[in-house]
C-alpha cells in the first residue's frame, strides 16, 4: 500500500521555505507541525489521493473533483502519481513543474512526498474556482 507524506504549501510561506530544498521533508518533519499541515497517508491502490485524505478527516482543498479547475493541485516533490484525463495542466507543468491533481491522482511508486494546496502558486491562480 503506497504512502503519501504530505506537507502544506501554506507552511513553506509561513516558514521561509522554498519548494526545491532539498531537505524540505526532514525540516516539515522535525518542525512538529500539526496533522493537517504535515504528516502521512495511507492510500490504497489506484485510490485518489484526495479520497484518501478525505477518509482519514483531512480537509483538503478541492472544487470540482474531475480534473478541470486547480482547487486540488498538489507539487509532487518525490515519487510519481498517475493522473486520469485531465485538461486544466499544460505538459510544461505536468514534466517541469511537477503539478498534479490529487482529485484524480494515484499514487504510482510506494512512497510519494507532496506539496499539497498549491493553488497558491501563482502560475496556478487563474484557474482556481
Amino acid at each position: 500500500m503506497p504512502t503519501v507524506e504530505y506537507l502544506n504549501y501554506e507552511v513553506l510561506d509561513d516558514q521561509g521555505w522554498e519548494m526545491d530544498d532539498d531537505d524540505l521533508f526532514d525540516k516539515a518533519a522535525d518542525a512538529g507541525f500539526d496533522e493537517e499541515d504535515y504528516g502521512s497517508l495511507d492510500v490504497a491502490e489506484g485510490e485518489y489521493i484526495l479520497e484518501a485524505a478525505e477518509a482519514q478527516g483531512y480537509d483538503w482543498p478541492f472544487s470540482c473533483r474531475a480534473g478541470a479547475c486547480a482547487n486540488c493541485a498538489a507539487i509532487v516533490y518525490e515519487g510519481e502519481i498517475e493522473m486520469d484525463m485531465q485538461q486544466i495542466l499544460s505538459d510544461e507543468e505536468v514534466e517541469d513543474k511537477n503539478v498534479r491533481l490529487t482529485c484524480i491522482g494515484s499514487a504510482e511508486t510506494d512512497e510519494v512526498q507532496i506539496v499539497y494546496n498549491a493553488k497558491h502558486l501563482d502560475y496556478l491562480q487563474n484557474r482556481v474556482i
